[in-house]
């Protein structure tokens, strides 16, 4: 994929993305199913989006949820036995906006005026990938997996609908993350000395037509050594930023920009993946569901999402652009060991970053020791 390719696939996404927060409607150009489909997000929907959808819909829609937090809707206890995907067919009453958010967010008080039902027939490969794609662009733009969906009317499609819908196409969605990592920018660097390394650079880079930025923050010359010390962080507001008690990040991130200090040289590679890829506000939602009893792998699941879900490809694309393809990786998790080397990375050494339990972490640590296999010991 050349970049121009890449940067305009990225834009037709974001385009959508920017029109499913606003909580109107787009188009999924399908790929082989039955009928291109018209998506609204459940999060945002109000009654001018309902409308539009209502509209350019050729059918009444679908709830598209993801079969952790379908399962909780029916009530039914064993969710890995549905689809990826499930859709559900709602009662008239469950068609507005207030009941839409209750279905889409558990955090929100589970009452209904009606009870959804599952769709008993079984999709075809296509349809199952449409689906698939519906839930991918709302976790792309930070919303809820939780997504309105019906066939696109042939009168909308020809332009007779007004105003006309912002369209995108299934396979850009589907290749979002891929194209989001090649066709990464370096845009920005400047001296910045930090408290406990004086010797400090940051190097910033972009994904063309988004916001996201991903920053690379260099402790003396690295690339200019053999086999540098290297951190993958992920971004988190309320570790590293307030000092949150919650997690260890806040203490991973000073305590490597420390090591790298202490040993002359290093580089942070600083990813805005917040939450392990669901974002800050879906991650303050996994919160209020850990202080209902789930775990942060369980709590991730029931808002839809999956227990992790970034990308390291992006990482492996930094490390590139600042000339490291050998070096050794400071991290607990074996995971991101593997994803590096998966991209052609030499990661010759797994160097431990561990920090004690504070007192309210506790349970969170051990979950990363059991759930994810981070190694804490």
């Amino acid at each position: 994929m050349g970049d121009l390719t890449g940067a305009l696939r990225l834009r037709a996404v974001h385009r959508a993305i920017a029109e499913l927060r606003r909580g109107m409607p787009v188009v999924l150009a399908t790929q082989g199913a039955e009928a291109d489909l018209v998506l609204l997000a459940a999060e945002v929907a109000g009654t001018q989006g309902l409308a539009a959808l209502q509209r350019s819909a050729d059918a009444e829609p679908v709830l598209l949820l993801a079969s952790t937090r379908a399962g909780a809707v029916l009530k039914r206890p064993e969710p890995e036995e549905m689809p990826a995907v499930v859709p559900l067919r709602l009662p008239a009453a469950l068609l507005a906006p207030e009941a839409l958010r209750r279905l889409a967010d558990p955090t929100l008080e589970q009452t209904r005026p009606a009870e959804p039902e599952a769709v008993a027939t079984e999709p075809s490969g296509d349809e199952s990938a449409a689906r698939e794609a519906a839930l991918s662009l709302a976790k792309i733009g930070r919303l809820l997996p939780a997504v309105l969906a019906a066939p696109l009317r042939a009168a909308a499609r020809d332009g007779a609908a007004a105003p006309p819908l912002v369209e995108v196409r299934q396979a850009d969605v589907a290749g979002y993350p891929y194209a989001a990592a090649v066709t990464l920018m370096r845009v920005a660097e400047a001296r910045v000395p930090l408290a406990d390394a004086p010797d400090a650079r940051i190097v910033a880079f972009r994904v063309p037509a988004s916001g996201v930025e991903h920053l690379a923050i260099l402790v003396g010359r690295p690339e200019e050594a053999p086999v540098p010390l290297v951190r993958m962080h992920s971004e988190c507001f309320t570790g590293d930023v307030l000092g949150s008690l919650r997690c260890d990040c806040g203490q991973q991130l000073r305590g490597a920009i420390k090591r790298m200090g202490e040993e002359g040289e290093g580089i942070l590679l600083y990813l805005a993946q917040e939450g392990r890829g669901i974002g800050l506000v879906n991650k303050l939602r996994a919160y209020a569901l850990q202080d209902r009893g789930l775990d942060t792998l369980d709590a991730n699941r029931a808002l839809g999402w999956g227990a992790d879900e970034r990308s390291f490809l992006v990482a492996a694309t930094m490390l590139e652009a600042l000339g490291v393809k050998r070096l050794r990786l400071l991290t607990n998790n074996p995971d991101k060991v593997e994803a590096l080397r998966a991209c052609g990375v030499d990661v010759t050494e797994r160097l431990p970053h561990v920090f004690a339990p504070n007192g309210i972490d506790d349970h969170y640590l051990e979950t990363k020791a059991r759930r994810f296999g981070h190694l804490l010991d």
